[in-house]
């Protein structure tokens, strides 16, 4: 499998570990410093996992939720590697009614002992 095949899958695993509220498997995808300004940080840079990992504690809606990579395009830069996309969430709505989200992703990975982790991402609303 290429780099940049690997790199693809790791991102999608990393949504759909998020989507399953499954830390274990986030952490495992995730270099510990990793970096990133998202909405619910409220315009800060944010580094390290206990940001994340509260939203991870929460407890789950039960209420299925998917996510799908549009239009990706990866960036190869030796050990790094940027994946950029749009990011569908398909979700209930609090009638019942499946609704679609989208967010601009911007995701960065390293190759850290022929593994890739996350590093960085940014995360902007549509």
């Amino acid at each position: 499998m290429s780099d940049q095949s690997q790199v693809l899958d790791a991102s999608a695993r990393l949504l759909k570990a998020i989507d399953a509220g499954d830390w274990d498997a986030y952490a495992k995808l995730c270099d510990p410093g990793i970096t990133c300004f998202e909405p619910e940080a409220r315009g800060n840079l944010v580094a390290g996992m206990p940001f994340h990992k509260y939203y991870f504690d929460l407890p789950s809606s039960g209420t299925p939720r998917q996510s799908s990579i549009a239009t990706p395009v990866v960036r190869l830069m030796g050990d790094v590697a940027v994946v950029c996309y749009v990011r569908l969430v398909q979700k209930l709505d609090a009638q019942g009614q499946p609704v679609t989200a989208a967010m601009e992703e911007t995701r960065v990975w390293q190759k850290q002992s022929g593994e890739w982790k996350h590093v960085h991402f940014h995360r902007s609303p549509c």
